[in-house]
């Protein structure tokens, strides 16, 4: 399945429609439907059809310029004419009758194929899908098939989901074998819907035919976790390490300047990341460590990383950019292959485990003495 970013609309102040484009697709989604994010970013830019442009036709007579050349050259086709002859056909093999055929919704499809008659796509859900949006797009599709043209998808925005993509797929397939269009079996199926996270795993665990996922609202607006809980903190002054106090341990800061390291276990997984000071030597793999895992109180935890990865790189010293900013793809490359990596137990959707980050020895007894000193 392909993942297709489109909460422009939902999206949250004046550089959130944009935010949202650049982390989703850092974040692994394929697409977006922010063109200026497209524009700006070099991001893959997807769409579809809008209800309010179905909508707003009513019949054939409306769809103008109704004619289209075939792909290899040759006189204009009325391509209207040519989709109400297929449409005889597919209701045909549908059993359906073609007065339920809504014509408003076949002059939309009619128009949109030829100002796009290599991106056309229907979206079926305006009307009633299997009895109008279905035989409609089949009707077009197979009219630009016939004057060497290729539809690229359909799209369902409301109702099941997964057993309409399930119907869906058999017509597709079906008008493919009887009309003898190979490809049309295969056309992608995309949806969308107030799509989220246990939207996608029901639908791999349903096993759907759904191709394509667009995800806005749930995506952009974060409903999870709406904001990050983070700030900026002194952790030293003119090289003397500090330390903020509160009645609330976790909003205690950690001082001292620190480097971090991702440990890995043997599987290559990582299962743990430390905090060390700057000044430490760096941890080595197989050597033992002595840690302590911040929100555990009690002893030191022995571990035994079977590879360490430094994660701290400064690209920013001293007011100046010190070091070459990586691109987009590279960001989005590098985000992706670090998730890979990511034991199943972190990533599971239903009670993941909690990923732990520890302090070594010498952090954990700076900020004792640090806590001490100023108690």
């Amino acid at each position: 399945m392909k993942l297709m970013e489109i909460g422009l609309r939902r999206a949250q102040g004046p550089d959130g429609g944009l935010s949202a484009s650049k982390y989703s697709y850092i974040g692994g989604f394929d697409y977006t439907s922010n063109v200026l994010a497209g524009k700006l970013y070099g991001i893959p830019v997807r769409g579809t059809i809008a209800h309010s442009f179905i909508m707003s036709f009513t019949s054939l007579e409306e769809v103008q310029p109704r004619v289209l050349p075939p792909l290899a050259g040759g006189e204009p086709v009325d391509l209207g004419a040519l989709a109400e002859s297929w449409l005889q056909r597919v209701c045909e093999l549908l059993q359906s009758p073609p007065e339920k055929a809504n014509r408003g919704e076949l002059a939309a499809f009619v128009s949109y194929a030829i100002t796009f008659p290599h991106n056309f796509q229907g979206l079926l859900d305006t009307y009633c899908v299997m009895r109008s949006g279905l035989p409609n797009f089949c009707a077009v599709a197979l009219a630009l098939h016939q004057l060497g043209y290729r539809a690229i998808g359909v799209r369902l925005d409301s109702g099941d989901l997964v057993q309409q993509s399930k119907e869906i797929r058999r017509v597709l397939r079906a008008c493919g074998t009887t009309f003898q269009v190979p490809w049309f079996g295969s056309i992608p199926i995309a949806v969308s819907n107030d799509i989220s996270e246990q939207s996608l795993e029901s639908f791999i665990r349903e096993g759907s035919e759904i191709d394509v996922i667009g995800v806005g609202t749930n995506l952009v607006t974060c409903p999870l976790q709406p904001s990050l809980g983070c700030v900026y903190k002194l952790v030293e002054v003119n090289g003397s390490p500090c330390l903020k106090l509160t009645e609330e341990e976790e909003k205690m800061t950690i001082p001292g300047i620190k480097a971090v390291y991702r440990l890995y276990d043997a599987a290559g997984h990582p299962f743990m990341d430390l905090m060390a000071l700057e000044d430490e030597p760096a941890p080595n793999a197989g050597q033992e460590l002595a840690v302590h895992v911040l929100g555990r109180r009690g002893e030191a935890t022995e571990v035994r990383p079977t590879a360490v990865e430094p994660l701290h790189r400064t690209y920013f010293r001293d007011g100046q950019v010190c070091e070459v900013l990586p691109s987009l793809p590279e960001v989005r490359s590098h985000a992706q292959a670090a998730l890979s990596r990511l034991s199943p137990a972190h990533r599971r959707l239903r009670e993941p485990q909690p990923y732990p980050v520890a302090v070594t020895e010498k952090l954990h007894l700076l900020l004792a003495e640090l806590r001490q000193a100023r108690q």
